[in-house]
């Protein structure tokens, strides 16, 4: 997947502030952050979305939140808490076609949803 950038990441080819890395994922800091703490978590293996990963491979997804758990831990959020936000198609909101956890605390973080 030579277009995906999370895939180009994963293989080393762009720069990321890791994080956590796994024999099956990868979690480094957001590069526009919005909250104090904001890392992505995503499979190395591209999967489009959660929903995909999920049906497809649910050992890979259960290693998906682990991680995201692991994360949460080692950058110090569970105490206060934190949100974990998958964005999937179109009206989710996802930028990337590639699945990715955004791990996201430090800081109150307001309500879920605006409208």
């Amino acid at each position: 997947m030579n277009d995906c950038l999370i895939c180009r990441i994963v293989a080393g080819e762009l720069p990321a502030t890791v994080v956590r890395e796994t024999d099956t994922t990868l979690a480094f800091r957001d590069i526009n952050p919005k909250a104090e703490v904001h890392v992505l978590v995503v499979t190395k293996a591209h999967y489009a979305d959660i929903a995909t990963l999920a049906t497809d491979d649910q050992e890979l997804a259960g290693d998906l939140m682990a991680t995201v758990a692991v994360v949460a831990e080692t950058e110090g959020l569970l105490a206060d808490g934190f949100r974990t936000i998958f964005n999937t198609g179109v009206y989710g909101g996802q930028e990337l076609d590639h699945v990715h956890a955004h791990v996201l605390g430090g800081e109150p973080l307001g309500p879920m949803v605006c409208k």
